[in-house]
């Protein structure tokens, strides 16, 4: 047996065949699996106040707030499963991955779009109550939703042509363990992606951080530490914790960059603490911050004890 051709295939694959691999895998999965039951279980929850109580449909914060937990959710399940095919090298069909990819990282951009547009709100209702009822209507909030959607998925639809006039026909015909690497063929697809995830970040950065110092403004002219405002300006401060941790999971693309053996750990960490635990948070902000919601749940579980 010729040993030398083995051994540059083996050599990278040494700590993934150890038992402390394997046992990193279970800790990671359970962790994962723990965290996304709770977060769907609270999820449920939530839309089930949403979709049963008219008069919360009807207010566009709550719109907003529902379409950003439906978002988040479709994340993390497409989040989770990606992560289950790259870790166990699974391979599957690059068009299915790429779909994959494409709508993980337009509800990836979503979220932050959603949370300027949450900002805003909160920032018209307080800086401009009368207005707030003409501009913050359902029917807009849709509007914007649509605006959002369009916005995320534009930079792939510039990356999808950029891909087939660069590459042949057989290429999409291949199995891959689906990762976004994997689909750049060229450097400016990287440039694409990067371009247009940091420059929306950077802008809803921008529009939270004015709200939010227009908000407190407001919040002291009142010198009530328990107003309506000064409670807005903390729901915001919430929003811009949020966006942080979505901009610093910007990082795991240069983390992951490292093609050794500790890659697969590296993702499981991103994954899980700068990619679910902003969304961890959504519910918590509004679920039980929000007296609305508050009082809707409570009345839930009252009914069932």
């Amino acid at each position: 047996m010729n040993i030398t051709s083995v051994d540059p295939f083996v050599a990278p694959l040494t700590f993934l065949d150890t038992k402390e691999y394997e046992s990193l895998k279970v800790i990671f999965f359970i962790l994962t699996f723990l965290f996304f039951t709770f977060f769907i279980y609270f999820i449920v929850v939530l839309l089930t106040v949403y979709f049963t109580t008219p008069h919360v449909q009807e207010n566009a914060r709550y719109v907003l707030f529902a379409h950003m937990l439906i978002n988040d959710t479709l994340y993390l399940i497409l989040g989770l499963i990606l992560s289950v095919v790259y870790t166990f090298l699974i391979y599957i069909p690059l068009p299915v991955c790429y779909l994959m990819i494409t709508l993980a990282a337009t509800t990836f951009k979503v979220t932050p779009y959603n949370l300027a547009v949450m900002s805003l709100e909160r920032y018209i209702a307080i800086c401009f109550p009368l207005r707030h009822v003409v501009f913050c209507t359902t029917r807009r909030s849709h509007f914007v939703i649509a605006v959002m959607w369009f916005v995320g998925l534009f930079p792939h639809v510039a990356d999808f042509i950029v891909l087939i006039v660069s590459v042949e026909k057989g290429f999409f015909l291949q199995g891959v363990a689906c990762r976004q690497e994997s689909l750049i063929v060229i450097p400016l697809q990287s440039i694409i992606r990067s371009f247009s995830s940091i420059g929306s970040l950077v802008l809803v950065a921008v529009v939270i951080l004015f709200t939010y110092v227009r908000v407190i403004i407001i919040a002291r002219k009142t010198n009530s530490k328990s107003s309506y405002a000064s409670k807005a300006s903390r729901t915001l401060m919430l929003h811009a914790i949020q966006l942080l941790l979505c901009l610093l999971s910007l990082t795991s693309s240069f983390t992951e960059s490292y093609n050794g053996e500790y890659v697969v750990i590296l993702m499981g960490f991103n994954f899980l603490l700068f990619m679910c635990l902003p969304r961890f948070l959504s519910p918590l902000i509004y679920g039980i911050r929000d007296e609305v919601f508050n009082k809707c749940i409570k009345k839930i579980y009252s009914s069932q004890a």
